[in-house]
């Protein structure tokens, strides 16, 4: 494993290359005694709604709200305490903001489980699902999300099943069957990990489900001492890398500290895991002593922005006939034996403001999953939208994805 990284006080930098912040950081006036930084004001995005958000109990699991967001006005896990979360039926990053203080002494986890022979593993909240297990002469099925593993044999070394990818590739799977790397270090907007491929065998086994995404934004500070959670799920075994990447965790806040530590790592030892990202913005950087672990996963910053806005985004509203209700969750299709295999998937795109490359992926619980790509003209009309041909297999439960390229 990676030593971790120790995040001290650095001087303020751009969002990226290429990129410049254009919200005010902060405010010079005169005083008597010179010239004294004034922090401009920062709207978490909080109305406060859920009142405050305090961990009592020593293992607590809240329910995500339908669109992932507590609106709180202080946050407070206590020493000792775990704070989890049910994932909601979108699958929605997990997202706290706060108009006041935040103090994590405990710990918060959104990490992917691990597979089963029955089952891929369960991603975190915003994370993404592993790959069916194959069995009974089925084959497996890929991992799910932009970085998903592909399916393999059990135990079958080159032809073995793949680890996901987020922020970095697991180097010693496969390689014809490891995940993309995909993702800004920004995290804008926050994003989960992707699982692992299944194995096939007798009994196959599933993959590990993705690292969750937590955001965490508040107007005044974040005091972390203690540890957040969003690893990826663990694959079978050494000889079975089929583990899903770590999540992606993002802190905003005007002060930043405490000594604690923020984890990401795809499951297993250096290179044979899928590591996620990590980001904090914050100007106030003085008593920040953070352990990012792995090290590369993380960056630093001071881009004061919750989230973009508007947000683009990329929606299935028909697959093989059916209208898909946006904001109506994950879209899974099964083609009835005799149904033509040849159909369309439309797909919808909002607020890029240009020519957006897109990747329709279908990925059924048994059998490799195919991507088919295009592009959406979104520069004149808003929302606009595209009919993408594609070949669903028979009788076989689809899983219906889109991303941009």
């Amino acid at each position: 494993m990676n030593p971790p990284q120790q995040i001290r006080s650095q001087p303020l930098r751009n969002a990226g290359p290429g990129k410049r912040c254009r919200n005010a950081l902060f405010l010079l006036a005169a005083s008597a005694t010179g010239w004294l930084p004034i922090q401009a004001q920062f709207q978490s995005g909080s109305n406060g709604s859920y009142g405050p958000l305090v961990v009592t109990a020593a293992d607590t699991t809240l329910d995500l709200p339908p669109d992932g967001v507590f609106h709180c006005t202080t946050i407070e896990v206590p020493a000792g305490r775990r704070l989890r979360f049910n994932r909601n039926a979108l699958n929605t990053p997990v997202v706290l903001l706060a108009t006041g203080d935040v103090t994590i002494a405990g710990e918060v986890i959104v990490s992917g489980a691990r597979g089963s022979s029955l089952a891929g593993g369960q991603g975190g909240p915003g994370g993404f699902d592993g790959g069916a297990p194959g069995s009974a002469g089925l084959p497996a099925g890929d991992g799910l999300g932009p970085g998903g593993g592909k399916a393999g044999i059990f135990l079958g070394g080159a032809d073995g099943p793949g680890a996901a990818s987020f922020g970095a590739q697991p180097v010693f799977s496969p390689e014809s069957r490891r995940g993309a790397i995909y993702g800004s270090p920004l995290l804008l907007p926050v994003v989960g990990g992707s699982g692992g491929g299944g194995a096939s065998g007798s009994p196959g086994w599933g993959g590990g489900g993705g690292g969750g995404a937590l955001l965490i934004a508040s107007a005044t500070r974040i005091q972390l001492t203690g540890i957040l959670w969003a690893v990826g799920g663990a694959g079978y075994n050494s000889s079975v890398p089929n583990s899903g990447s770590g999540g992606g965790v993002r802190l905003v806040a005007p002060w930043m500290g405490g000594t604690g530590r923020i984890e990401v790592g795809g499951y297993g030892g250096d290179g044979n895991r899928g590591d996620g990202r990590v980001r904090i913005d914050a100007l106030d950087r003085t008593q920040l002593g953070i352990s990012i672990v792995p090290s590369a996963a993380g960056s630093v910053g001071g881009v004061l922005v919750v989230a973009p806005s508007p947000l683009p985004r990329l929606d299935v509203i028909e697959a093989a006939g059916r209208t898909i209700p946006v904001d109506s969750g994950p879209v899974n299709v099964v083609l009835p034996t005799g149904t033509p295999p040849a159909q369309t998937v439309r797909i919808r795109a909002r607020d890029f403001g240009q020519t957006v490359a897109i990747r329709v992926v279908l990925t059924p619980d048994s059998g490799p999953g195919v991507a088919y790509d295009t592009q959406v003209d979104n520069t004149a009309a808003n929302p606009a939208e595209v009919s993408v041909p594609v070949v669903f297999p028979v009788n076989v439960l689809t899983h219906v994805q889109v991303w941009t390229r």
